[in-house]
């Protein structure tokens, strides 16, 4: 680590828990601006905080192209457009999870139904 608010391309990995490739891909798609020096690369507080949303974005289930353009809406709109845009697409994104919640659980029930039935099969072959 260079100092306290920049961390190097490996420290940044190493705190996100993410491969170079990721962090690299992150970069060539416009989500991250680390400073170059030479050949190295070096993230400040922001590029920081970015990959803080970006990472959550992913757990939430958004494409990076949505992350970026959420991002990119920040730079040139401000907060407010930002912040109504992410309210959009995170009342979209609750709908899709609510429909595979729903579905996982009937997968579930139709495996602790078919893992009874077969239970049941074995225990009369006895």
């Amino acid at each position: 680590m260079i100092d306290s608010t920049r961390l190097s391309f490996k420290d940044m990995c190493a705190k996100f828990d993410v491969t170079a490739r990721t962090l690299r891909y992150y970069e060539y798609f416009e989500l991250l601006f680390p400073e170059k020096e030479g050949r190295a690369r070096f993230y400040g507080p922001s590029d920081i905080a970015r990959m803080t949303l970006i990472l959550r974005g992913r757990r939430f289930g958004f494409s990076l192209e949505e992350i970026r353009q959420w991002l990119l809406m920040y730079r040139q709109m401000g907060t407010r457009p930002q912040l109504e845009t992410f309210l959009g697409l995170a009342d979209r994104q609750l709908s899709e999870l609510e429909r595979q919640r729903v579905e996982i659980d009937a997968t579930i029930d139709d495996l602790k139904a078919l893992r009874q039935t077969t239970a049941s099969a074995l225990s009369k072959l006895d």
